[in-house]
């Protein structure tokens, strides 16, 4: 995952797909993927660029897939 500048103006989306069982790692990295939305192992979801949603992927970027989006207008 690279923080990339948006240099377009316009919004991104990631799009968050959990690639990877939480078993046997910490309740908090549980709770991190369980605070994403996601609930079942292969789940994608998408959120927006923000420094809080790059945090919590960053704590469970082990257990996670990334991928940038443009949002189109």
């Amino acid at each position: 995952m690279s923080l990339s500048n948006n240099t377009t103006g316009q919004p991104k989306r990631l799009v968050v797909r959990w690639v990877k069982s939480a078993a046997g790692y910490s309740v908090r990295q549980k709770r991190t993927i369980k605070a994403l939305g996601l609930s079942r192992l292969g789940q994608v979801v998408e959120h927006d660029d923000t420094p809080q949603v790059r945090g919590m992927i960053n704590a469970v970027s082990h257990l996670v897939d990334v991928q940038e989006q443009e949002q189109a207008k």
